[in-house]
């Protein structure tokens, strides 16, 4: 059942009885559903945790401006707040790994530990540059010398698969998001942390994971496992590894 958490403009569903412990944050343009199978295991383990919607996805309104990790963390830290007495266990998952980041970093006293997964935290590899004539179409539309119609037929022809997808303000947010690197955050997050890559991620590959792990200097514990013969989707893919990582998160 969905309910309402902070501001009554974050939405989630529970799973569990008692306290809430653990938090799960989905990916770009995925929702709450992809920990579903992970909220039960959990729940039969006896530990209560809550898959929120993030704002724009699922049944969470999209936010009232365009911004990256930073206005995320800003728009859940009331939401992880309501939910009871923390810190939480909070587990992200590629865009939702990048929050979890930037709530450990920022509002520690609402972090426990983290269980990141698949989250494309930092760079590894020089951004790739839009294709020549995508640039030249940007240009001539930002002299006004072509449509808007003519300029969104050459971004849905070279943009990615999420960026031809995404409209209004939520392209404005995968934009920022994109390019955001989380160096100076994961100096500063305290908390344990446990990185849960797949093997045979192509979205964000295991490299990115061993980066963060070195970038990760002021954590009590940190731990990479390679989940061999999986990709970039974790949560379902693999949920009962995930689960284990916060079982044993939660007993330390």
């Amino acid at each position: 059942m969905l309910r309402a958490y902070g501001e009554g403009n974050i939405f989630g569903e529970a799973y569990g009885d008692g306290p809430v412990q653990v938090v799960w944050l989905h990916g770009w343009a995925h929702t709450r559903v992809d920990f579903a199978s992970c909220g039960d295991l959990l729940a039969r383990e006896g530990v209560s945790s809550v898959a929120l919607d993030l704002p724009g996805f699922g049944a969470s309104p999209s936010p009232p401006r365009a911004g990256g990790g930073k206005l995320y963390g800003e728009l859940l830290a009331p939401a992880l707040s309501s939910l009871g007495e923390g810190p939480f266990i909070v587990v992200g998952h590629s865009f939702g790994g990048k929050i979890a980041a930037e709530l450990a970093a920022t509002y520690p006293h609402l972090v426990r530990a983290l269980v990141l997964t698949g989250a494309p935290l930092v760079r590894v590899s020089a951004t790739r540059r839009s294709p020549a004539p995508y640039r030249l179409m940007r240009t001539l539309h930002r002299r006004g010398l072509i449509s808007e119609q003519r300029m969104e037929a050459a971004r849905q022809k070279f943009g990615s698969h999420d960026y031809r997808l995404a409209s209004g303000i939520l392209r404005e947010i995968l934009v920022l998001s994109v390019n955001e690197s989380y160096e100076e955050q994961l100096a500063r997050i305290h908390a344990p942390v446990d990185l849960v890559w797949g093997a045979d991620d192509r979205d964000v590959p295991v490299e990115v994971a061993r980066r963060v792990q070195e970038l990760l200097i002021a954590s009590a514990h940190v731990e990479l496992e390679v989940v061999v013969d999986t990709g970039h989707l974790v949560p379902t893919e693999r949920p009962a590894v995930l689960v284990a990582h916060v079982l044993r998160l939660a007993t330390s």
